[in-house]
C-alpha cells in the first residue's frame, strides 16, 4: 500500500461506528479506547475508537493512516479524553519526534498487524530500520497524565 493517507471505506466507517458503540458500552478488546477530541475548527468534539499501545513502560497513539483528523485536532488540543464504558480518562498528548517514531511504529504494527497492516509498506516483523522513512508521515504521541 502506498504511505499516503487512506481515507475510510465505508464498510470502515461501518465497523468503526459499531466499535465506538461497543465500546461506549464497555464491550470491546481491551486496548481499545474511544478518543474523543475537540476539533481545532468548529470546537465540536469528534470521537474515533483508536488502538492504544503500552510499550517500554508507557501509553502510545498512532495514527495508522497517517495524517488523520484525530491527529491533527490532538495536536491543537494537547489533550485527549480516552473512554471505555463510563470510564473517562483525561490525556495530555504529546508529539514525539520523527527520529523517535520507528521503535514505536514498529511495536503498534506488530501487536496490531491484524487491523493496520494495510496501511504500511513496510511488514509487521521488520527491522526498526525499515520504519525510519514511514516515521514523518505517521503521528505519533505519547499519552500522559493530566489536564
Amino acid at each position: 500500500m502506498p504511505e499516503i493517507f487512506q481515507k475510510e471505506s465505508a464498510l470502515d466507517r461501518f465497523f468503526n461506528r459499531l466499535m465506538g458503540r461497543a465500546l461506549k458500552l464497555g464491550f470491546a478488546p481491551g486496548y481499545m479506547r474511544l478518543l474523543e477530541v475537540r476539533g481545532r475548527k468548529s470546537g465540536k468534539t469528534f470521537t474515533t475508537p483508536v488502538n492504544v499501545l503500552d510499550f517500554n513502560g508507557r501509553r502510545w497513539l498512532v495514527a495508522a493512516r497517517g495524517e488523520t483528523a484525530w491527529a491533527r485536532n490532538a495536536r491543537a488540543a494537547g489533550h485527549v479524553v480516552l473512554r471505555r464504558g463510563s470510564n473517562a480518562e483525561s490525556l495530555i498528548v504529546r508529539e514525539i519526534a520523527d527520529a523517535d517514531k520507528p521503535e514505536v511504529i514498529k511495536a503498534f504494527l506488530d501487536r496490531f498487524a491484524s487491523q493496520v497492516q494495510r496501511f504500511f509498506d513496510v511488514k509487521a516483523g521488520s527491522p526498526v530500520d525499515a520504519f525510519r522513512a514511514t516515521a514523518s508521515r505517521r503521528p505519533v504521541f505519547e499519552l500522559m497524565s493530566g489536564s
